[in-house]
């Protein structure tokens, strides 16, 4: 397990994730279910929650045990585990998908989640009646990331009588998948993040360096590496575009330029170095660079119109 580093500052703008969410729903008209699952992909479910609490609709979370330290209801999208009178005290709605799902949260308001192709968690289509029966239905959701897999979430729910929703980040730019609610997760958070650190030092090298012999003008060392989470990849220093060289348990090398000296600032994450870019080139997707990238260092947020409203 990784841990935080000290010599990183992770910086999250909760003036962003509320912007971002308010102009989701300027946008879909439709009712707004921000998934604030694993941390709220590492910015901090709790100051996440509480600036979108005036604006969203619903959260979503993958497990119980998520809302329990918020203290605030809503769905899970998760298998349902534990005890369903837990469910119900904290206001959650459990995402079923089997009749033995079903019998365990009789009498208690559910979703069902529907296989659309994901072939993850959801019930066939072919097996909705089975499972209806013996359910009080509010909604019907997929994981969906094509245009098809709403249109077969509609085929199959759409003459239920209930709301229908599947459109999470990938889709939102695709109006017929909005259905009667859209959730979002990466639209909240991407571009709120600033993560940086400091050049410890930095010099002219001369021949091979660091533990794999590799070569480079000028390298800087900043104080942070696997044991944190980090791993090689695009940075920026003083503008430019540098890159991490070699990574070491606490420390890593990085790229510098002739006038780049100590104490200059390293922008992991931000300042036009985003998400989708860190992603590409570490063969990840974005929501997975939230999460490592956040997990970097010490969590400090800006929230200057939210102490306003």
């Amino acid at each position: 397990m990784s841990v935080r580093s000290p010599h990183v500052q992770v910086r999250v703008s909760l003036d962003r994730v509320r912007a971002a969410a308010e102009a989701i729903r300027r946008t879909t008209g439709v009712r707004l279910i921000a998934v604030i699952k694993s941390d709220a992909y590492g910015l901090g479910a709790a100051p996440v929650a509480d600036v979108l609490a005036p604006v969203v609709d619903e959260f979503a979370y993958f497990s119980p045990a998520e809302a329990r330290e918020l203290g605030r209801g809503g769905l899970v999208l998760g298998p349902p585990d534990g005890d369903p009178a837990e469910y119900r005290a904290l206001g959650l709605r459990p995402a079923l998908a089997t009749p033995d799902d079903a019998a365990r949260f009789a009498g208690l308001p559910v979703a069902i989640e529907v296989d659309t192709g994901m072939q993850r968690f959801g019930c066939p289509p072919e097996r909705l009646d089975d499972l209806v029966r013996h359910c009080t239905v509010v909604d019907y959701f997929a994981h969906a990331v094509t245009v098809e897999a709403a249109h077969r979430l509609r085929a199959a729910c759409g003459h239920r009588g209930r709301p229908l929703h599947c459109a999470a980040t990938s889709l939102l730019e695709y109006p017929e998948t909005w259905l009667d609610a859209v959730r979002p997760g990466l639209a909240l958070y991407r571009g709120a993040v600033r993560v940086s650190t400091r050049l410890h030092a930095a010099r002219d090298a001369e021949g091979p360096v660091g533990y794999t012999g590799f070569e480079c003008p000028r390298v800087g060392v900043i104080l942070v590496g696997y044991s944190n989470g980090l791993t090689a990849g695009p940075v920026l220093i003083n503008g430019r575009r540098q890159q991490i060289l070699e990574v070491g348990m606490n420390t890593a090398f990085v790229s510098a330029s002739p006038d780049d000296r100590p104490g200059d600032e390293v922008v992991l994450l931000g300042d036009g170095l985003t998400e989708a870019e860190l992603a590409q080139h570490l063969g990840i997707r974005p929501h997975e660079v939230l999460c490592r990238y956040t997990a970097l260092g010490v969590r400090q947020y800006d929230r200057l119109a939210a102490r306003a409203t």
